[in-house]
């Protein structure tokens, strides 16, 4: 089980889920509208989901049907961005 961000976070990108990350496994670049979440990092602390002021975080098996595209994309950031 991992947490995924989600379509809220777009355009947004405040960084509290990034300050609160004990294992640093959130990431983005200048280029990307949104923060990601390093499944193969992530510990399942659960600190990210309630700071995160669009609520754009969730376990991946507990994120609405239409969000489920992120999962995919959280996954190929990091691929494309080791």
């Amino acid at each position: 089980m991992t947490f995924v961000i989600t379509e809220p976070c777009i355009g947004v990108k405040d960084a509290s889920c990034v300050e609160v990350c004990p294992v640093r496994c959130i990431a983005s670049t200048d280029e990307e509208e949104m923060y990601h979440i390093d499944a193969g990092t992530c510990i399942n602390c659960t600190y990210c989901e309630p700071v995160c002021p669009v609520n754009a975080i969730f376990d991946e098996y507990k994120m609405p049907s239409d969000q489920r595209e992120f999962l995919r994309r959280n996954r190929e950031f990091f691929k494309n961005n080791p």
